[in-house]
């Protein structure tokens, strides 16, 4: 008779309140073989404050290729293991992927143990559309390229939602004013369920202004959210769009989208946004 193989349990922790915790997630921590965790000191105060015991291993950005197939060996003898991330929901922004796509590829059975999420949780007081709206994660640490990709969702009309580093705050707030407008509603989640939580909202540039002048403003787990463009603002009309074609057959994308905002008095941001759909580059 064949072993049964294990189940792969994705299984969400706590952002900051520790009484945040499923019943579900500790009943499941309390009975798998092993726990895979991004941060196994991290993950081992979190599960002796709850007393469990459990075998630990570590799964995270630099080791989860080699780990993944020493997992999935397990499950299939018929372990059954729980994945977690520092806090929240694994994947989300979190390692994960490669153990997940290893153990669907192999057949194990992988069940979600939903809980607590810093993105759906800033969504939900958020006051911004929730609808419809788009996750970014991180941007890019480098200037140019955090750059280039906001450039790329200046037109966007679904609500953007971004993880970013206390480092980086207020570079890229001055970075989305500049690619979205100054104008442009935002809110920031700081610190979400721990005891200095905040939530911050206004244009963009009050936040810039907000983020260079208080002590607290880059301390802390953030999430940045924007509000989408205005769907008006991201049509172009015909004589618009035969200028930017026509520039497009000499120009570069984005020499092309400026000169199209110059020559037609329209923002550049949507011009270069169909500028990338005109080039095939989106």
């Amino acid at each position: 008779m064949s072993q049964r193989p294990g189940v792969l349990y994705v299984v969400a922790t706590p952002i900051g309140n520790l009484e945040d915790i499923s019943a579900r997630a500790l009943s499941v921590l309390k009975q798998v073989a092993l726990v895979a965790a991004e941060d196994t000191r991290h993950s081992g105060t979190l599960l002796s404050h709850f007393g469990i015991r459990a075998e630990l291993i570590s799964l995270h950005d630099h080791n989860e290729a080699e780990r993944a197939p020493l997992l999935v060996a397990r499950l299939e003898a018929g372990e059954s293991v729980a994945l977690i991330s520092d806090a929240g929901t694994p994947l989300i922004s979190d390692p994960g992927f490669e153990l997940v796509r290893a153990a669907r590829a192999a057949g194990i059975t992988v069940t979600p143990v939903p809980g607590a999420s810093a993105l759906i949780a800033a969504l939900s007081v958020s006051g911004l559309p929730t609808d419809r709206f788009v996750f970014e994660g991180f941007l890019p640490a480098k200037p140019a390229a955090r750059r280039e990709r906001l450039a790329a969702l200046a037109a966007e009309t679904r609500t953007l939602v971004f993880y970013e580093s206390v480092h980086r705050l207020k570079e890229s707030l001055a970075d989305m004013a500049a690619a979205f407008g100054a104008a442009r509603p935002a809110v920031l989640a700081r610190e979400l369920t721990k005891l200095h939580e905040q939530v911050r909202d206004g244009a963009l540039q009050t936040l810039v202004e907000w983020a260079g002048s208080d002590p607290v403003a880059g301390k802390g787990e953030l999430v940045l959210m924007v509000a989408g463009a205005a769907a008006a603002d991201t049509a172009l009309d015909a004589e618009a769009e035969r200028v930017l074609k026509t520039l497009l057959r000499e120009l570069p994308v984005k020499q092309a989208a400026a000169l199209a905002a110059e020559i037609t008095g329209l923002n550049k941001n949507p011009l270069y946004e169909r500028a990338l759909e005109l080039s095939g580059r989106k």
